[in-house]
């Protein structure tokens, strides 16, 4: 296979995607015009030899994995495996049996030969399983590889040298079982500029350069960008390497329950534009899960087809809705609607959608109050009444409507309900406190029927396990709302004189950046967790 347009299924945080759904994605995705896919398994796939690789996570099986390569080549798919080779081992690190192998955070330690050993059991088994002779083997975002254990062993080592040494060991065990390796490029740029990966003007130096072996693939990654000029630069200071260069866009499905279709099409328009001009011909859309893989991958079916359309040279959007209709039977718009992404929330160039940050908000700390003007539960009061008047609702998908509904129903009360929490306890207005309580006992019921919903979403997708995850912080929050308003109704009754947290100014933060808003932990509370 020459040209490959393909997708990345993130199976490592948390959702494990059920084999026949896997199976039925890839027919969607093969009527959009796709021919890769990619599961993304850091841990969550057999090892022999390693029962606590992927242990409780629902890795996937050697069979399972088998399973699915028979069928994607039975319909004209390509299958390649996708692993970590160096970083992002997080899980397997939770357990002592792997520290020998362990530098420092979720990176392996170079230039020791059980770490190698450790890697050829990846490559054999994936050779046992896989039919494609591609495989990714990673590699991103290692910055503080040689700074931990190996620092200690060997002292401090230019670390453009220990990502040589350390790439020249596995692309060495690729060969041996006839593997072609693709890897992340970013180390390359960021040991070149201090470690950022997107420079203005972009450019390889000679050393990075030469740290490359030549029979590797560089995978350059951006999810970011609105501009077609800076994706062509960075292609061309890929290609100034000498080496094969594939682009890997971006899906926007990790930033909480809700999808980014909307940003996804602004992003991968001029993204598919510049590979087309600059001839790059392999890409992949990636479907990451950051902090829990809450939303599914069909939410992003409109922003797929846009993706695939625009490779194959065709941006005019309306001839996609079109087309959308007659492949996946529901209405473009009325998919790209489960973004419910809000005005205003964003204070940079990032993109957050408020959702899952202001869900989680504690009511009394008030960390994010100052995304909160007072007229979003409204907003999201609307958001649930159109969505329960589209025709989708009783479609193919209603899972994922009835969880937007039921997600918006959440916010029309939750979001505003720090805010006026504090706004009311501040000014003394009791019958304010009386409203709002009658606030959080919505809430709370319209939480339980969104956890339910989320639920049954999960399970029809994906293998059970990580979601305990999922109801060990809904349920913290309902549990937390339930206490919060005891405490407001006895403050309210007199029965106690000051509820302390409410005391306390909350710092003026509408022009500083606040903690990483895509995860639960950093929204939920700013103590430890």
């Amino acid at each position: 296979m020459e040209k490959r347009l393909g997708v990345m299924i993130d199976c490592s945080r948390n959702a494990v995607m059920k084999v026949e759904k896997v199976k039925e994605f890839v027919l969607t995705l093969k009527s959009f015009g796709y021919n890769s896919l990619m599961l993304y398994t850091e841990d969550t796939y057999e090892l022999d030899g390693e029962p606590y690789f992927g242990y409780l996570r629902g890795r996937y099986s050697k069979n399972e994995l088998k399973e699915i390569d028979a069928f994607c080549q039975s319909v004209g798919f390509e299958l390649i495996p996708c692993i970590q080779t160096l970083a992002h081992l997080n899980q397997a690190f939770k357990y002592w049996f792997f520290e020998d192998i362990r530098d420092c955070f979720d990176i392996l330690l170079v230039d020791e030969e059980k770490t190698y050993a450790f890697i050829e059991k990846m490559f054999a088994t994936c050779a046992n399983v896989f039919i494609s002779r591609k495989i990714h083997i990673g590699m991103d975002e290692a910055m503080f590889v040689g700074m931990g254990k190996h620092l200690v062993k060997h002292g401090y080592q230019n670390r453009f040298e220990i990502l040589k040494r350390h790439l020249s060991r596995v692309v060495a065990i690729a060969q041996k079982y006839g593997f072609e390796p693709i890897m992340w490029s970013d180390m390359f740029f960021r040991l070149d500029n201090g470690g950022e990966y997107y420079p203005k003007e972009p450019e390889l130096s000679q050393e990075a350069k030469d740290a490359i072996p030549q029979n590797v693939t560089l995978c350059y990654w951006d999810y970011y960008h609105n501009d077609k000029d800076y994706y062509a630069k960075m292609i061309r200071a890929h290609k100034s390497s000498g080496n094969e260069v594939w682009f890997a866009g971006g899906a926007w499905k990790w930033v909480g329950f809700c999808p980014g279709n909307i940003k996804t099409m602004d992003t991968m328009l001029p993204a598919m534009t510049a590979c087309r001009e600059e001839g790059v011909e392999n890409v992949f859309i990636t479907m990451w899960g950051d902090d829990g893989n809450e939303c599914q991958v069909y939410s992003l079916l409109p922003s797929l087809l846009y993706v695939a359309e625009v490779y194959n040279g065709n941006s005019d959007l309306d001839s996609v809705k079109k087309k959308f209709a007659e492949i996946v039977g529901e209405d473009f718009d009325e998919f790209v609607a489960l973004d419910m992404a809000l005005e205003g929330f964003n204070r940079d160039d990032s993109f957050v959608n408020g959702s899952k940050p202001m869900l989680y908000a504690d009511p009394f700390l008030g960390l994010l109050d100052a995304f909160a003007r007072g007229d979003e539960g409204a907003a999201y009061g609307r958001i649930a009444e159109q969505m329960s008047a589209y025709k989708a609702i009783n479609g193919k998908y209603k899972l994922y409507f009835e969880n937007a509904i039921n997600l918006a129903k959440t916010l029309s009360y939750k979001y505003n309900l720090g805010l006026y929490t504090r706004k009311y306890y501040k000014a003394g207005d009791k019958a304010g406190l009386k409203k709002t309580l009658a606030d959080y006992d919505r809430t709370i019921e319209c939480l339980d029927r969104f956890l339910d919903g989320f639920e049954r979403l999960w399970f029809d997708m994906n293998k059970p396990n990580g979601f305990e995850s999922q109801q060990i912080r809904l349920g913290g929050l309902k549990e937390r709302l339930k206490r919060c308003r005891a405490r407001l109704n006895a403050f309210v009754l007199g029965e106690i004189d000051v509820i302390e947290e409410l005391e306390e100014d909350l710092v003026d933060e509408k022009d500083k950046k606040l903690p990483y808003l895509h995860g639960y932990g950093s929204a939920a509370t700013v103590n430890i967790l």
